[in-house]
This record gives structure tokens, sequence and C-alpha cells, in this order.
């Protein structure tokens, strides 16, 4: 058995990284990460991505260093990797971009957060209701961008969730106030995002909260989808719920369709109202049907 580690030339985070793998034991490759003190995040399935700066630190430790295409071959042969089809997209890096425009310099809460929208129990909570969120603040705002608060206030919103309702979006205000402030954001900034983190538990901001209104649209916005995209919702939603039985989820989910339905408005600007509402009410009512 053997550790191979490929040259840093994959590029993220202002620099460069490798790939670490074994040739025949994902446990000898969690051993061997382990003593060498890499996180378990850096593992990506088949394999550890690894700073440039750990490079010559993890040869010396007794990893062989290998051509990319050898250490790919290797992988194959190993019968280790993981196939293309059955990846998982990853969502890293366009998420990692979108962090660097509100937060440059402050990789190791990116990095949090993503752990956190990266939970394997989440399946609609996760990093593709992420983007979703920041793709629809940019919808909802272009051409100008959106308030920075708000878009950090989108990066926590969900940041802390079990499935408990009111409870989740507290703790993650929370989270926000506290690690936005230790990252140096101003403590009145930190408030707000919490402020409109909490917003979220019931999407009901106060008239004329503008960036209230704003985050729970773009929350909302996957209300609006087609009927394909909203089933999908649905499905994952129940997943996120698999710890309850079925009885008690489809009364459960009943009351928050007929809470939605009630909320007037459900959209609260003009654009969003155009996006989304003809096709939520239509998703909702039919669902409810």
């Amino acid at each position: 058995m053997a550790i191979y580690i490929d040259p840093p030339l994959w590029p993220a985070h202002g620099t460069h990284f490798s790939h670490l793998v074994s040739d025949e034991s994902l446990e000898e490759l969690h051993l061997f990460a382990a003593a060498a003190g890499i996180p378990e995040r850096a593992f990506d399935g088949d394999h550890y991505d690894v700073p440039e700066r750990r490079f010559d630190d993890l040869v010396a430790a007794g990893a062989v260093p290998v051509e990319a295409r050898i250490l790919v071959r290797t992988l194959i042969a190993s019968g280790l990797r993981i196939p293309a089809r059955r990846r998982n997209k990853s969502l890293k890096v366009p998420l990692l971009n979108r962090w660097n425009t509100v937060m440059p310099g402050h990789d190791a809460l990116f990095l949090d957060l993503l752990d956190r929208w990266s939970e394997p129990h989440r399946r609609y909570h996760g990093c593709t209701h992420l983007l979703s969120v920041l793709e629809s603040l940019d919808l909802l705002t272009d051409p100008a961008d959106p308030p920075r608060t708000v878009l950090l206030a989108a990066w926590f919103h969900d940041a802390v969730y079990r499935g408990v309702a009111g409870q989740d979006e507290e703790e993650s205000a929370r989270l926000a106030e506290e690690r936005l402030q230790a990252a140096g954001l101003p403590e009145t900034e930190a408030y707000e995002v919490g402020r409109l983190v909490r917003l979220t538990s019931d999407h009901r901001p106060e008239q004329g909260d503008d960036d209230g209104a704003l985050l729970c649209d773009a929350d909302l916005s996957v209300l609006g989808g087609e009927p394909g995209e909203y089933a999908r919702y649905v499905a994952a939603v129940r997943q996120d719920y698999a710890h309850i039985g079925d009885a008690d989820f489809a009364a459960g989910r009943t009351a928050v369709v007929r809470r939605l339905l009630e909320l007037d408005p459900l959209f609260h600007s003009g654009r969003a109202r155009e996006l989304w509402l003809d096709a939520a009410h239509r998703n909702l009512k039919g669902e409810l049907a």
C-alpha cells in the first residue's frame, strides 16, 4: 500500500492544491491524513485536497510524488475512484467566488459555512439552496449589487439547520453576530445581519423594511419554480425531515403551505411578484390539493 500526491496545480483560496490518494485503501488514506494533521473537510470522496504549503512535508511523511496523470491512473486502478456521473456537482468554487466579493480574506469563515451548508442530513437546505438565494438576490437588484448585509444574511440564514423552526433561525442569527464581529465587521452591521436572518423564520418583514423584504423574497423564490422544479423541492424538504413519520410530516407541511398562502404579500417587491407570484400560488395550491 502507498499514498500518492500530485503537484500543486489546482488553484483555489489564493493558493494551489494537490490531490492525496491511496492505491488500495481509504482507511489507509484517512489514517495518513489524520497523522499529518489534514482536516476531515479536505476529503472529497476519494482524495484529499491539500494546499501547496503542505506538499514538501507530506512527501517527507511518506507520500509518493507523481504526475497528475499517473495519480489519476493509480486511483482508477485502485477501484476507489468515484466516477464523474456519481460525483455531486461541486458548488465550492462558485460559492467561494461569491464569498470573496463580500468578505475577501476570510477563508476560514467561508470554509466553516461551507461545512455547515454541506452537512449530510441536508437535502433542500444545502449548498444548492444557498446559491439559489444568492442568485435570486442578483435578479431582484440587477443592475445594482445586493446590500452587503443582505448578502451576509443569505450566507448565514440556514447556517444552523436541525429542522427546528424558529430555533434554527435564532441560532443562525446568533452565529452570524458572533462570527462577523470576530471577523472585524462593525457591531451595527453584524447585528443587522442577525436581524435579517431572524426574519426568515416567518418571512414577515415590516412595511418599509426593504432589505428584509429583499431577503425574504429571495428565500421564497423556490416557490415560483416550474412544476418539476417545485416537485423536486418538496421531495428534498421531505428528505430533510426523514426523521418524522409520514402522517406528522403531512400535517406539518400542510400547515406550512397554508401559512404561505395566507401571507399577504407573499412577495414584497414588484420584481419578485413579476418573477414568481403566479407560479408560487399555482404550486402551493396544487400541493395543498
